[in-house]
């Protein structure tokens, strides 16, 4: 898969709720999207995704951009937008053969107030999600034929997949480490086994995400199982046939969905 060409280690991407920016926004009340140039066509396009992006990542639920009421807001999601800006995702590569500005992919950053975004929040049925978010430690166990290992904070062979679960709890104003101990059977545990909680703790972060992710033949993709210990209760959810980055912002956005109290994934 094509994420295993990523050489790049990250252990935590991610900036705290309620984190102020250089410029005074709220970082919480920021999105960003890929976009295919500097147009209007595609600008608008961006202002879309940065829309339902935001309203997931202050809420913590992700069910909120399925909601019917979503299709209007879509049709004038620029008139929310209080400043954005790009980012060249090609830059200091010089423009080649017949490709022009107009079609190079950027980073299309959306900043807002947290007024206009909280009242559309209440609009939806829905609030914002202002308390502290909890870090997660990953009990990551990847099976894929023969080859069977867990995700470990400092091994080589991690590093993609390091990368892409921090890539995945960006958006989600979430953060994530993995622990170094690798000699604790943490499905058979649970998430809320006192072991896993210490372990947790010992690699900086305040709950375990305990998970599996299974090669399939048959679905021509990943199976992931997460299970999460909050709120008095064990959640699990899973997904299939999707590549590892997919499996990763899944795990992710259910674990929001659960710690905001938004219900199950």
């Amino acid at each position: 898969m094509h994420c295993f060409a990523k050489m790049a280690m990250l252990l935590v991407l991610v900036a705290s709720p309620g984190t102020m920016s250089a410029d005074g926004f709220d970082e919480l009340y920021s999105a960003r999207a890929i976009v295919t140039g500097q147009g209007e066509k595609n600008r608008e396009t961006g202002f879309r995704d940065c829309l339902d992006r935001v309203l997931v990542r202050v809420s913590g639920d992700q069910r909120l951009t399925r909601r019917p009421e979503m299709k209007a807001l879509r049709e004038r999601a620029g008139t929310f937008v209080r400043s954005f800006s790009y980012r060249d995702r090609l830059a200091g590569r010089p423009i080649h053969d017949e490709q022009g500005t107009y079609d190079r992919p950027h980073d299309l950053t959306c900043r807002y107030d947290p007024g206009v975004i909280d009242e559309l929040l209440a609009s939806l049925g829905s609030r914002p999600w202002r308390d502290a978010r909890p870090s997660l430690a990953v009990f990551l166990d990847v099976r894929r034929g023969d080859s069977r290992y867990r995700v470990s904070p400092d091994d080589p062979r991690d590093a993609a997949m390091r990368e892409s679960f921090a890539l995945g709890a960006e958006p989600m104003a979430m953060r994530v480490s993995f622990p170094s101990s690798a000699d604790v059977d943490a499905w058979a545990l649970g998430p809320g086994a006192p072991e896993l909680a210490r372990a947790a703790k010992a690699a900086g972060a305040e709950l375990a995400l305990v998970g599996k992710l299974i090669w399939s033949d048959a679905d021509l993709g990943w199976t992931g199982t997460r299970r999460l210990a909050a709120r008095r209760e064990e959640y699990v959810w899973t997904v299939r046939g999707v590549n590892f980055d997919e499996a990763f912002r899944v795990a992710v956005r259910g674990a929001a969905q659960i710690l905001s109290g938004n219900g199950s994934p």
